[in-house]
């Protein structure tokens, strides 16, 4: 029986359950154990969205590595992304000559993990990688690829594990899709991922 949320007038519906999230994680935390065998990587969170995600991908890891995060903004005080983003918290760790694991929740129209390389390359490191639970199939327009993805979706609005709906929901433990959009704020559904 599928679990459905209402939400705001919205109908939810769960999409990828706890338990597929969890044996999904362990299988991305063997090929980057197995692909940074020997080396010390900086894991990059991006704030608010993959804090936990990377908590639970941390867990698995069982090389030596490092967490710093980024946090960033396309929205203000809007439900549409601007389409400009900004940074609102700057990495504390060295990235000359490391190697550079960025962890995205969700790559949507792929403006905030453009904006991530083009910074993080500037200061020279060894090397930089993508991990991402979700990717929205067709919608990044990106010229790089991202190396380790969770689960590759439609371009449904998702909530939970993380992502959020106004600020809220990022506590469930399952994404939700929504399935029935209600009439009381129907602008939000343009897009939840920057």
């Amino acid at each position: 029986m599928t679990e459905r949320l209402k939400i705001n007038g919205d109908m939810f519906e769960s999409f990828i359950t706890e338990e597929q999230i969890r044996e999904r994680i362990k299988e991305l935390a063997v090929r980057i154990n197995t692909d940074y065998t020997g080396k010390v990587p900086i894991f990059i969170g991006v704030l608010n969205g993959s804090f936990i995600f990377l908590s639970d991908l941390i867990r698995e890891i069982t090389i030596d590595c490092e967490i710093d995060f980024f946090k960033l903004s396309s929205y203000g005080d809007a439900k549409i992304s601007s389409g400009h983003v900004m940074l609102l918290k700057d990495l504390n760790c060295q990235v000359f000559g490391r190697d550079i694991i960025v962890v995205e929740d969700i790559v949507d129209s792929g403006l905030s993990i453009a904006f991530i390389k083009k910074t993080i390359e500037k200061e020279n490191p060894k090397s930089l990688k993508f991990v991402s639970l979700l990717l929205k199939k067709g919608i990044p327009k990106l010229d790089f690829p991202i190396n380790y993805i969770g689960f590759e979706i439609p371009p449904d609005f998702v909530i939970g594990y993380g992502l959020d709906y106004a600020q809220k929901n990022r506590n469930l433990k399952s994404i939700y899709k929504l399935t029935l959009q209600g009439t009381a704020t129907p602008e939000y559904v343009i897009d939840n991922g920057v």
